[in-house]
């Protein structure tokens, strides 16, 4: 297929585009800036260079291509808008990228026994019910002739294979610890999130383009870990000492978003679905890579 996969310059995006083009696909993407577009380029990519707001572009990229992956962002229902009434009536693939903090629990860094799989009701906190709307959106959209998919992440971890190698949670935890001398959980530290090596989630992008039923939702993970261990793990592998700090503490180092709903929450998920379909995730573990990180 010829495959438009929105974000291709980012983590995710990055790392699927270079898995789709390994299995035989052809990609195309956007960039910012010239630049970019030519990095891309050199790694085999059709690069046009255009923002999110060039309604025209993105349009024109969707109608030209057999699918669509949005791997850009969770939350911008503008952009997915777009994409979907380009798609209307052509059967094409839509697959929308979410994340499992549709699922966390704001507690603060205390545990929550709770592990949702897809058929399983969701309570979303406030902050997260525009996210459900949008992944809800996306699914509807078979009735408009899409063949629609949502995967839903949670914690990723690994090298990305594109041009940015750093996921989201992990390096900035790693940063910190480096940067002050001492690796730091938040509160208890008893929080859990399941978590996906990125390899393993490239994986299961090719096989929901290749093999999924329209309107079906995935959830994506290989694992879980608490912050507690994770963060001990990070402090074994610098050989710095290990310690906590407040929520208030983490809201004003990395923000609401990452500071209180990822690092001090839980978000435990099971990929019933996506096994269900073949996918076998076997990267190493979140540990094993931590104790290789440079």
């Amino acid at each position: 297929m010829k495959v438009f996969v929105l974000g291709a310059t980012g983590y995710i995006g990055g790392s699927v585009a270079v898995r789709l083009m390994a299995a035989g696909h052809q990609v195309v993407g956007t960039a910012r800036t010239q630049d970019k577009a030519r990095e891309l380029e050199a790694r085999g990519i059709q690069a046009t260079v255009a923002s999110f707001d060039d309604v025209d572009v993105l349009t024109r990229l969707a109608k030209e291509v057999d699918a669509v992956i949005n791997a850009a962002s969770a939350d911008d229902r503008k952009t997915v808008e777009v994409l979907l009434a380009a798609l209307k009536g052509s059967h094409k693939h839509f697959i929308h990228t979410s994340g499992s903090s549709i699922v966390a629990t704001d507690t603060g860094g205390t545990l929550t026994t709770q592990v949702h799989d897809e058929d399983m009701p969701i309570d979303p906190v406030p902050e997260k019910v525009a996210r459900i709307a949008l992944d809800t959106l996306v699914l509807d959209a078979k009735k408009d002739g899409i063949h629609t998919n949502v995967i839903c992440p949670c914690l990723i971890y690994g090298k990305g294979l594109g041009l940015n190698p750093d996921s989201v949670q992990l390096p900035p935890l790693i940063k910190y610890a480096r940067e002050t001398g001492t690796a730091r959980y938040i509160g208890k530290g008893e929080n859990v999130w399941s978590n996906v090596h990125i390899e393993d989630l490239t994986d299961l992008y090719l096989r929901v383009l290749e093999r999924a039923p329209a309107g079906t939702f995935y959830f994506a993970e290989n694992g879980e870990a608490n912050f507690r261990d994770v963060v001990t793990a990070i402090g074994k592998r610098y050989n710095l000492p290990v310690g906590s700090m407040p929520v208030s503490e983490a809201e004003k180092l990395w923000g609401v978003e990452l500071g209180r709903l990822a690092l001090a929450s839980n978000s435990r998920i099971h990929a019933k679905r996506a096994r269900e379909l073949g996918w076998k995730p076997h990267r190493p573990s979140v540990f094993d890579v931590i104790a290789e990180s440079k």
